[in-house]
Parts: C-alpha cells; structure tokens; sequence
C-alpha cells in the first residue's frame, strides 16, 4: 500500500488533526504513514481496529521487539509497565495494584476537594484585584493532579518546577540532545528519591511498593521500582493535565453545553468528564507497539517488527462507533471510549483522573459563573508531538 506522508503537514496536524484523521478513516482503517519522529509506521484510525489492535497479544510493548530498539537508550524508567508484556508486565501489574486500590484512591476524594478549593480561591483572589484573568493551566489544571500525585507516592517535596521541565520534554520532545538529557536527569532523580523513601518510609503509595511482595515473595527491583515512579509521576498528572484544560476548553467552545451542565451538575458531570475524554482526551495516540510477527489487521498486512500507533483520538470520532462524532455533547452515551486505553494496559489511574476532572471542573465552574476564554490571550500553543493533546497554556477570564 501507498504510504503516507505526514511530514509537511506537522503544524497543521497539531492545531487540529481531526480533518486529516476522518480522510484517513474514510479510506481505511489502517495506514502506512511517514511522520516527522518516525520515517515509517503502520497508523489505526478505526474504532473496532484500534479496539482490536489495544488488546492483540500479537503486538508487543517491549521496544526489543522492535527495529527501531537500541540499547543505548535504555534507562531503569524503561522498566515500567507501559514498556513490558506479559508475563513480566502481569507481575508488575500486580504488585502494583494491590496498593494502588479503590479504597486508597476514594480515600483521597477530601483531599482533591480541598486543593481544589484552595488553587481556585488562589487563583481568584489574585486575579481579582488585577485582571480577573490567569493560566488555567498554570493556576488548576498542573499544580492539582500533581500535588495529588506526589501526596499518593508521599514525595510531597518534590522539585515540581524541574519535574514539570522533564516531564514537558519526556512527553513531547524538542529534540534528540534535550529529550536524553531529561531523561539522565529525571532517572537520576527518581533514585536519590526513592532511597530516601526507602530510609524514611511512610503510610503512601511508594513506601508500600517498596515493600510490597507477593505471595511468592516477589518484590519489585530497584530498577522497577525507579520505573514505577516514573510511571506514575508522569502518567499520574500529563493525562489528567490535559482532560481538565481540553474539558474546560470544550465547555467554553460550546455555551450550550456549558450551560446544560451548569443546570444540572449532580446529574451531568460524570458523563460530561466521559464526553470531554471521547471528545478530546488527554493522549491522542497510544504508545507505540510492535508487530511480533507479520500480521493482517483492518485488511492491512503489517510485517513483523514494526512500529504500530494506535489513535485513540481518532477512533473516538469514528461516525461508526459515535453518531456525529465532531459534536460535543455532554448528554451523549459515550460508554466504551478509547481515552484509557484498553486491553491489559488500561490505564491503572482511570478512577483517579476521573476524579480530579470532576471535581476540578466542578469547583472551577461553581466559583467562577462568568468563566470565559481571556480574548486576548495570543495564539494557541499546542503540545508537540503525537502522543499528548493539549495546549501549553489557557488564558481564562472571570
């Protein structure tokens, strides 16, 4: 088949991918695309296909299995879970999971209120003697699910400023130089950390990991453990980032929704985080997989070896799964989107991210009732990138 190219079109595709992921889907579900980062890979667009494609054990989350691996970037944070299959990635899953529980997370629904609560007064107090204008961005939608994060894993000092440096540059890379660097420098990091949870442990999430073994006695290796941080620090606010500034993007794009939403909160506002995540959902494609063998899907053969991205933005437009899919409507049944992924590697924190989105957007819209985009905000500054969808900043008025 023809292949692809996506190269010339990098800032078009990033303001707005939507129209160029329909003509895709339009002429198949599965493509052999060229991109910026990648020179060739095998792109799925459609619903069923990428449903398909998340939970075929035929494709692999180990880089290993891939031409494109090279074992001079491997670093202990490639020891997640993310980068792993099964049955290595069964064990992690597992250790991990048995601390990171329901009840822990439910367990902090106080907790998230109150920094909610606390980052809006903040924001609204100063805004209110100057401009009544801020960075969502800077002033709710980043400092809550990291300070909700940090508090879980008990790192509640951490370096917030460099980690954000780090994590922007990990997510969305400007370059080969810059990307290796924060990687060397978050690794490092996330060890010194680690040993001082080890030396001076607590009741959170990452001394229990420490700690944590199975029935066999099965612990996590230092290595694992510097991945599971990273993991979870990362993943633990990038994604929820980017659901509660595109949520509130979306409601102020589309008054009419807004205003439904602002009528009934207690009946709307666990669909329309639902609506927001199938609408415009934090990771617009998944992490790469690998074609463990030659392989046919959506009646395309992909060899053996290649890289696979799976589109999660555009299988949540697909007219075949969502009926006018380009509409945002809070009172949609949008049950079964792709914005956690699915298949084993569903994202663990799902119920975590679900409820800071709620509670964030809900304490937002409640204490600022004439919430609006700033007009003179300057141009929108997408992130980077096929991985993350969202913008840099948000200028909001009140």
């Amino acid at each position: 088949m023809a292949i692809v190219d996506l190269r010339d079109r990098t800032e078009d595709f990033t303001a707005n991918p939507y129209p160029y992921y329909e003509k895709l889907r339009e002429a198949g579900p599965v493509h052999h695309v060229r991109t910026a980062d990648v020179d060739e890979m095998w792109l799925v667009v459609g619903y069923e296909e990428g449903r398909k494609a998340l939970a075929d054990p035929r494709l692999s989350k180990n880089w290993r299995n891939s031409e494109l691996w090279d074992p001079e970037q491997a670093t202990a944070m490639s020891s997640n879970m993310l980068e792993t299959d099964p049955p290595h990635h069964t064990r992690l899953r597992k250790l991990v999971a048995r601390e990171f529980t329901a009840r822990r997370v439910e367990a902090m629904r106080p907790r998230v209120q109150q920094i909610a609560d606390d980052l809006v007064n903040s924001m609204t107090a100063k805004g209110s003697s100057a401009t009544g204008a801020a960075d969502l961005i800077d002033a709710l939608a980043f400092p809550l699910p990291m300070t909700v994060i940090c508090e879980l894993l008990g790192v509640p000092d951490l370096d917030r400023d460099r980690f954000r440096a780090w994590s922007n540059e990990v997510v969305a890379p400007t370059g080969t130089e810059a990307s290796a660097a924060a990687v060397s420098e978050m690794g490092g990091y996330l060890v010194e950390l680690i040993e001082e949870k080890r030396r001076a442990p607590g009741e959170d999430l990452m001394s229990a990991l420490i700690k944590a073994r199975d029935e066999d006695g099965d612990q996590l290796s230092p290595d694992e453990l510097v991945g599971m941080a990273f993991l979870l620090l990362v993943a633990g606010h990038e994604t929820t980032v980017n659901l509660i500034s595109n949520g509130v993007r979306a409601l102020l794009d589309n008054p009419d929704q807004l205003a439904a939403l602002r009528a009934d909160f207690d009946g709307l506002i666990d669909g329309a985080v639902e609506e927001m995540l199938r609408y415009e959902g934090p990771v617009e494609n998944a992490t790469f997989r690998f074609t463990r063998e030659d392989m046919e899907l959506g009646g395309v053969v992909i060899p053996a070896g290649k890289p696979v991205l799976v589109s999660l933005a555009s299988g949540d437009r697909d007219p075949d799964r969502y009926p006018e899919p380009d509409r945002f409507d809070i009172h949609r049944a949008p049950q079964g989107h792709l914005a956690f992924g699915h298949g084993i590697h569903f994202c663990l924190g799902a119920p975590l991210a679900r409820m800071e989105g709620r509670i964030a957007i809900r304490t937002l819209l409640e204490r600022c009732p004439d919430l609006a985009l700033a007009a003179d905000g300057g141009p929108v500054e997408w992130v980077p990138g096929l991985l993350i969808r969202g913008v840099r900043k948000l200028p909001v008025r009140w």
